[in-house]
């Protein structure tokens, strides 16, 4: 038998907190190794279910190591689910294939650094939704190393408050807690601040001019990414350049067709391809090549589990037109947890790769048995 035959393969569900769970695939080998990725996507266990039971047999019959990419490039997703599905095989199969080479993935894709500048993603560790409970989180995220770091502020704001004429009222609460968090890391840090699509463009425009007071380095997400509301996000980056700040977003793109309109059109100054989403690290490969080609720089989406930070960590080493790489902070000891090998630390705002080949960080067994929130499905080749 070929030692890369793929001989199995499961899917996993860890409840990570009462509002978190994290998904894992994990592909089996004859030769014994394992390959893992991350499939991570917030309310939709059920959907990625499905996705999986289409798409992982598939992958059991046609993928190949030697050709890592191949099964993703032929299996274009038709939503976010397959495409998680899609991503999470694709990271678990590269993560094979550099195995088989006796290499980390970074080694396989080419190094361009040798440290990630990373930022931390505050909002998800900050139940306290106060000024002070985000404040607090700032200040364990400076502590910990970190020089640049994310919040979610806007709890009070949504499209519909916006179309009633009081979305500038009600960012006045997210405003106070983007200051607080500003107040703890000094003028010199820099702060991202995340919409999460609940404005509309004249509410955003008011918030530019506020954020830029507050030294936001940028803002993500300001409203709807729709083709319809591509010449408002540029009219939008155009406000946020004057006043000294950027605009990014496109976080669920699937694929650099979809974000290439975007692109070309002006209308982000940063884009944030996830690996859990993208449909293979070609496809964020593709795109960092599309978006240097525009002045435009690549900064992945990464505020879930363990595997998707690995994978980030490992593509961000080989990314042109890198700007610096999510991660999550603190939601859960399971991040550290769940993985046999522990995490280098935040130094000045940079983290080393994981010692190890492939993705340099496996899932811990005995933690799997331990946390999965359900018994894992399989299946066999």
């Amino acid at each position: 038998m070929d030692e890369a035959t793929l001989q199995r393969a499961s899917l996993h569900v860890v409840r990570v907190t009462d509002r978190t769970c994290w998904t894992f695939l994990r592909i089996h080998s004859a030769d014994g190794r394992i390959g893992e990725g991350e499939a991570t996507l917030q309310g939709r266990e059920h959907g990625l279910r499905a996705a999986a039971e289409r798409l992982v047999p598939a992958a059991l019959r046609e993928a190949a190591v030697a050709e890592p990419g191949a099964f993703a490039e032929r299996h274009r997703p038709s939503d976010i689910q397959e495409a998680s599905i899609v991503s999470a095989l694709d990271q678990a199969l590269w993560s094979l294939h550099a195995q088989a080479r006796g290499q980390s993935l970074t080694q396989v894709l080419g190094a361009l650094r040798e440290r990630v500048p990373v930022y931390a993603n505050i909002n998800r560790r900050t139940r306290d939704r106060s000024p002070a409970g985000f404040a607090s989180s700032a200040e364990k995220a400076l502590a910990a190393g970190h020089m640049a770091f994310k919040l979610a502020p806007f709890d009070e704001v949504t499209p519909h408050v916006c179309a009633q004429g009081d979305g500038a009222r009600a960012m006045g609460a997210g405003l106070e807690r983007i200051a607080a968090v500003r107040e703890v890391i000094g003028q010199q840090s820099r702060l991202m601040v995340d919409c999460h699509w609940r404005f509309d463009e004249a509410t955003a425009r008011a918030l530019n001019e506020a954020a830029a007071k507050l030294a936001v380095h940028w803002i993500e997400t300001p409203i709807p990414e729709t083709e319809a509301g591509i010449p408002g996000l540029a009219r939008l980056r155009r406000q946020c350049n004057e006043l000294g700040m950027r605009q990014a977003g496109l976080e669920t793109s699937i694929g650099w067709d979809a974000m290439r309109p975007y692109v070309e059109a002006g209308a982000y100054d940063v884009v944030m391809p996830d690996v859990k989403y993208m449909g293979g690290i070609n496809e964020i490969l593709r795109a960092a090549a599309g978006c240097k080609a525009h002045g435009v720089q690549v900064s992945p989406h990464n505020p879930s589990g363990p595997i998707c930070h690995a994978a980030s960590l490992q593509v961000s080493m080989a990314l042109d037109a890198f700007d610096m790489l999510e991660m999550q902070f603190d939601e859960s000891p399971l991040f550290d947890t769940l993985v046999d090998a522990p995490w280098a630390a935040v130094v000045e705002g940079c983290m080393a790769l994981p010692v190890g080949r492939g993705l340099g960080a496996a899932l811990s067994e005995a933690a799997l048995r331990r946390d999965s929130d359900r018994p894992a499905r399989g299946w066999h080749s």
